[in-house]
């Protein structure tokens, strides 16, 4: 069963960035997912009710932080959300290296696609729906890639993790 619950939170971050490369959107239902998974996971572990008020407290700055920034246009809705639901399994504990971690990534992947679209691609590779409006210069950055990247770094220090590894 442990295996089951520890790939829980990595599952649902592959598909949070893949759904970002592909469409540009991290479904609503991936955020709520994360948020009921997390308090599942809390009632499991018998977190005690300090911890997931600190938890709870660190998603809830994360959001209105991310949604100030959805707000002056500087990230997606999705990527607001879907770094809240992650700050609420990082809690205060590891909440600072997440955020770094996605600001690093961010950084990258954003050098990276901006280089990227300053060179022509095959006609081929532009029949594709997805290539070709990644390599779009008015297209946006998938920012849930870094934001899933920094939360898979992060989970094995995450209360969680070391709840149900028993680490």
């Amino acid at each position: 069963m442990e295996p089951v619950l520890l790939m829980f939170f990595p599952a649902l971050m592959a598909f949070a960035a893949a759904s970002d490369l592909l469409t540009m959107t991290i479904p609503n239902r991936v955020s709520l997912l994360l948020i009921a998974g997390f308090l599942g996971m809390a009632i499991l572990t018998g977190m005690p009710l300090e911890t997931l008020a600190l938890h709870v407290a660190a998603g809830a700055a994360v959001l209105v932080v991310a949604f100030a920034m959805f707000a002056f246009g500087w990230i997606g809705g999705g990527d607001a959300k879907l770094a809240a639901a992650t700050a609420l399994w990082c809690g205060f504990g590891v909440l600072l290296e997440y955020l770094v971690f996605a600001s690093l990534f961010g950084g990258v992947l954003t050098l990276l696609i901006l280089s990227w679209r300053r060179y022509l691609m095959p006609a081929a590779l532009m029949r594709i729906d997805w290539i070709a409006r990644l390599h779009h210069h008015k297209t946006g950055i998938p920012y849930g890639i870094a934001l899933a990247a920094a939360g898979l770094a992060i989970y094995p220090y995450t209360d969680v993790w070391k709840a149900v590894a028993g680490a």
